[in-house]
Parts: C-alpha cells; structure tokens; sequence
C-alpha cells in the first residue's frame, strides 16, 4: 500500500481563518518575528518559533507569506479572527445599500397568511431593508378600501417596535400602498443590529474573564 497523504485542511475562500497558516502548518526553515510581545524582534528557526508560542500559550501565524522569510506573529489565533470577522461585518454594513422589500396583501388576507407575511416582514426590517405593503384590489374588491387599509393598519401596529412609517397608506390606481422603515438607533444601526453587537461584546468579556481566571490545582 502506498503512504497515506496527510489530509489538507479544507480551502475556504470565504473563511478568513482558512487564509493563514498556523503553528505546524508553517512549514519553512525560518521566519520573521514580529510584535509587542516579542522581546528581540527578527529572524527565529521555525522550531524556536513554535517553541516560544508554545511557551506563552498562543500560537504563531504567519500574517505575511510572501515575504523572505515569512512574517509571523505571535498571538490568540482565535481572538485575531474573531476581531477580523467582526471589522469586516462593520465595513459590510457601511457598504451595504438598504433594500425595498415587496410584501402583498389583499382585502381578504386571513389571520394566518398575515400573520405568515408579518413574520418576513420583520426579518426584512431587522435585516436594515425597508418594506413596501400593498393591498391589491381586484376587479369588485375595489369597494372593500376600508378593508385593505385595516389590513396596513394593523401591520403597523404589529410592527411599531421596530418600524416607521415612512410613507403612509394611500391609493395608487388599483393599488393601497405604504413604506416602512426600520427605526434606527444613534448610531445609525437597527435595533437587532445593536442587540447583537451588546450580545457579542457580553460574550466576548465573559470569554475573557474565564481566561483570566487562575486554574486550580
């Protein structure tokens, strides 16, 4: 039988852990390292390297492949990309243009195909995009106005803890339309935007302090 190949950690481009080598995966002569927390920055062989990561409990990346020789840095891999994660989801948002989301109703809509638009609806408007409702009046529904507009009424209601109203209910040819937009927070964020970045930041103090803790004996 021939020699079983080391199986290859999976190539996620998405994924920015999967960009850097770590620890054993740096498989050069010497590196370059770099950093606060090294006390004679330059060049180490790769096992002094390792060693000295070892030693602190940290793990070494390599943060610059193409250089001669590589740059490494010393650090909490894990905690290096959760912080990259995290600033690449903040550059995301900043880009990111807000959406109108059609959702449609009519006269009729019963209390279980409300309640089912209701809940995209919301998804829509968490996620930052605005929402346009309409009620369409077809052929004799015309004369059941007061309905659709009990219908959009009623959606506000439903959704005033996270929504305005940025254009209310009114009549565009066979059509009772209106906009909702999410209400954003001082920071210009929606309020599940700001609930998770609290939730994240919660989670990540904890994480910390539990690091911190001495271990017992």
């Amino acid at each position: 039988m021939g020699k079983r190949r080391r199986k290859a950690r999976p190539n996620y481009k998405d994924d920015i852990k999967f960009k850097y080598r770590v620890n054993e995966e740096i498989r050069v002569p010497q590196v370059r390292l770099v950093g606060d927390n090294i006390p004679r920055q330059g060049i180490y062989p790769i096992e002094e390297a390792l060693r000295m990561a070892r030693e602190m409990e940290l793990d070494l990346v390599e943060v610059a492949p193409n250089a001669d020789p590589p740059v490494c840095r010393i650090m909490d891999f894990n905690k290096f990309i959760f912080e990259k994660k995290k600033k690449e989801k903040e550059q995301k948002k900043k880009t990111q243009q807000t959406e109108v989301k059609e959702i449609r109703f009519t006269p009729m809509t019963d209390d279980h195909d409300f309640e089912f638009k209701l809940r995209y609806a919301r998804s829509f408007l968490e996620d930052g995009d605005k929402v346009k409702a309409y009620v369409f009046f077809k052929g004799r529904q015309i004369v059941f106005k007061d309905r659709g507009e009990q219908v959009l009424q009623r959606m506000i209601e439903e959704l005033k803890d996270i929504a305005t109203v940025e254009s209310p209910p009114k009549m565009e040819g066979r059509r009772m339309i209106m906009i909702l937009a999410p209400i954003k927070t001082k920071k210009g964020k929606t309020k599940k935007q700001s609930l998770e970045e609290k939730q994240t930041e919660q989670t990540e103090q904890s994480t910390q302090t539990t690091e911190q803790q001495p271990s017992e004996k």
